[in-house]
């Protein structure tokens, strides 16, 4: 046999940058969609061709600013007919941009880009972003597709463990890699003065006042009123509730007529959701996640250590992963308002050295474990193995 015989023509993927296609339903802010586009810049920053489909949104621009593109498809509806439809329009996109990954982050589209790499034998992954409850057959099977994929990648050894029990999953099908944020942006001595000064100004805040926030969508299982019960305990008048974050008008008529019927020591203020998040991270004294069900990660911990704030959250879900219990943070039980009260306290009333050296401690935690780079560079690597190659400056090459 001559020595020609030998060699191994390169595969598509090892002639030509490969291209991964992500899938979500929109691009509005979030941190599946925040996820999205910071993975998409790091394959395009690393030679990849990177394309999302979605049916839009603010952040469709991101994409464009780092030269990944954006194809619009209706892919949040759960329509079937819809569904089927988006089977068609996916597997025309994979043929004609020939995509070498499919990478589905939500349950609806995730039908579609199933269907849709099947059809075109084309390599499909997914991510599960939380442990998604099943109450019922139906919904266990419309879950399911997130546990279909060739490599399944996890936001949290919670999830994964939810994944494997779940659906029967093996380990080796299975990838933790944790959300990353960008520390960059969640940095203090990138945050001035005068952003803090102007969110302060607009939401009226009072001055000399510690304040306790809560950031995060506005709905039942944030916990707000396990909140507001701990403060009524803590008793101080001298504490100002700040409530960050958009959501159901309904609940929040609930929450004004519950102050309103039973008023909290101190003041209380609810906004919507902030621009500027990482500005008003500094105006806080101390920073609370109460859910009240377990959270597949909880970026809003992580995103306040990285400011340096001090973090009460629930013992449950992903904050069990993110928190160093009276290291850089406090972890509570879930609904246990007496016990909150008491962390409460506790970081309301650190010296001024010890907050300090808290601060570091934190700052230092996530910059070691919960970087944009390390999740997106942890990503790229699950494509890699599943691909067989290593993409290097010069062009991707066999692994």
């Amino acid at each position: 046999m001559d020595d020609i015989d030998l060699i191994t023509a390169p595969t598509q993927a090892e002639r030509r940058p490969p291209a991964v296609l992500q899938i979500v339903p929109r691009l509005v802010t979030g941190g599946v969609e925040r996820g999205t586009v910071d993975l998409a810049a790091a394959l395009v920053a690393q030679g990849w061709r990177a394309i999302v489909a979605s049916e839009g949104g603010p952040m469709v621009h991101e994409l464009d600013r780092a030269g990944a593109r954006h194809v619009a498809m209706p892919l949040a509806s759960k329509n079937p007919l819809v569904i089927r439809a988006n089977v068609a329009r996916l597997a025309a996109l994979i043929a004609r941009e020939s995509i070498d990954i499919v990478h589905a982050r939500s349950r609806a589209p995730a039908w579609s880009a199933y269907g849709a790499a099947l059809r075109t034998q084309t390599h499909f992954v997914t991510t599960f972003h939380n442990a998604y409850h099943a109450g019922n057959w139906v919904k266990r099977r419309y879950n399911s597709v997130m546990a279909r994929g060739e490599r399944i990648i996890a936001i949290s050894d919670f999830v994964a463990r939810h994944v494997i029990e779940t659906y029967g999953v093996s380990w080796a099908r299975v990838s933790v890699i944790h959300r990353g944020i960008d520390t960059t942006r969640f940095d203090p001595a990138r945050t001035s003065a005068d952003r803090i000064i102007r969110l302060a100004t607009q939401w009226g805040l009072p001055d000399g006042v510690p304040v306790v926030m809560l950031p995060g969508r506005l709905a039942r299982w944030k916990g707000h009123k396990v909140l507001f019960e701990a403060l009524r305990r803590l008793g101080r008048p001298a504490v100002h509730c700040l409530i960050v974050g958009a959501g159901s008008s309904r609940y929040r008529r609930e929450l004004e007529g519950e102050l309103k019927a039973r008023p909290l020591p101190g003041s209380v203020g609810i906004v919507d959701d902030c621009r500027d998040i990482a500005a008003a991270y500094m105006l806080a004294d101390v920073v609370v996640s109460a859910s009240t069900e377990p959270e597949g990660f909880g970026r809003v911990i992580v995103e306040a250590q990285a400011m340096g704030r001090p973090a009460i959250a629930t013992a449950h879900g992903g904050a069990m992963e993110t928190i160093i219990p009276g290291e850089t943070g406090w972890l509570v039980p879930p609904g246990d308002s007496g016990a909150l009260a008491e962390a409460l306290a506790e970081a309301l009333d650190l010296a001024p050295g010890a907050r300090t050296d808290l601060a570091a401690r934190a700052m230092a935690h996530v910059r070691a474990n919960f970087t944009v780079a390390d999740m997106t560079g942890r990503t790229i690597a699950v494509y890699e193995e599943l691909l067989g190659i290593s993409v290097r400056a010069d062009g991707p090459v066999a692994a």
